[in-house]
């Protein structure tokens, strides 16, 4: 049982000068991209996606505003998560003509050739211009990655569009035996994460409410765009995950919003930030906190909240020394 994405890396080169607002050029990404994929694909006539009798077959709907149909999916989730999120926490402020720049773009959809959409969206995109001065960019490559950010594939040179047989994917195994056991990790909250125990945000992840979304994100990615939901027993998970213990927690809670160019309203879309230290029996939930990593956790994962990272793993027969930060990934 595994969970698996295609990941795809955009190259720009700004052509205006560019601005991303910090913290929020996943946001900007987000909008722009379905503002232009909806113009590119749906008929002008479109009444939006809620009255549309041609949703099933669209892109549009299929990628951007996926609903269920005909009581598909899981119970009672009408509004279905986007098969994507997109990565860009790296960009913020400005870029000046000539800089290039990437960000990139995780499809949890493996079972419909999507990719080409977002290429020829954000190709798009770059020619009429994106951030809020709308700066022009051209669109110089696209390549498919592996876990280690090696091109797998070219997807675009900026001008045509490769569609090999089958892009390389990225897998994570969620019920690999025989894992090494773990009974202390770190774990970077790399991009602001905000989680609900019912009603409640929460200030600081506790480990049993973390693995619960973690979990149901990831069986309900797979349910809707892959190879069916986990074949687990959630409960007996949850309550092994629930005696897992916060016994470090260094972080602090980021408050932000958007503006909805659609409806002017102003959302907020912040979150926690931080790193956590663990203790206990981990060794089943590694995996799944790996998967966090592609899929992120919590709301607004779509534009890069709720990103997490796996720091140091500490094993049964070591103990701890110091807090020190996680090594941070560097642009390219």
């Amino acid at each position: 049982m595994d969970f698996a994405l295609i990941r795809l890396r955009f190259w720009l080169e700004a052509v205006d000068p560019l601005y991303f607002p910090p913290g929020k050029a996943g946001n900007v990404l987000r909008g722009a991209f379905g503002t232009i994929f909806r113009r590119l694909a749906c008929v002008p006539a479109c009444r939006g996606v809620a009255n549309c009798e041609l949703r099933e077959s669209c892109p549009y709907a299929q990628v951007f505003e996926p609903q269920a149909a005909r009581g598909e999916g899981p119970s009672g989730l009408r509004d279905w998560p986007r098969p994507f999120v997109f990565r860009a926490s790296w960009l913020g402020g400005a870029v000046t003509p000539g800089a290039r720049l990437y960000f990139d773009a995780h499809l949890f959809d493996v079972r419909r050739p999507v990719a080409p959409y977002f290429v020829q969206t954000f190709a798009q995109l770059a020619r009429e211009g994106l951030g809020p001065g709308r700066g022009k960019a051209v669109l110089r490559r696209v390549e498919a990655l592996d876990q280690q950010e090696q091109a797998g594939a070219l997807v675009s040179d900026g001008e045509m569009l490769y569609q090999p047989k089958t892009l390389p994917s990225i897998r994570v195994v969620l019920d690999d035996p025989g894992r090494v056991a773990v009974s202390r990790l770190r774990v970077r909250f790399v991009t602001p994460t905000e989680l609900k125990a019912g009603q409640e945000l929460v200030a600081r992840p506790d480990f049993g409410l973390l693995f619960r979304r973690i979990r149901d994100r990831i069986s309900t990615l797979r349910a809707l765009y892959g190879r069916g939901p986990l074949e687990v027993d959630f409960r007996a998970m949850g309550e092994r995950a629930a005696k897992v213990e916060l016994v470090r927690w260094e972080g602090r809670m980021i408050e932000t919003e958007r503006r909805s160019g659609r409806t002017g309203q102003r959302h907020p879309i912040g979150g926690f930030l931080g790193q956590a230290e663990y203790a206990g029996d981990l060794t089943e939930f590694v995996p799944y906190l790996e998967a966090a990593r592609w899929a992120g956790v919590g709301r607004h994962t779509v534009w890069g909240n709720g990103e997490v990272e796996v720091g140091q793993v500490i094993g049964s027969s070591s103990a701890p020394h110091g807090f020190p930060d996680l090594p941070r990934r560097t642009p390219r």
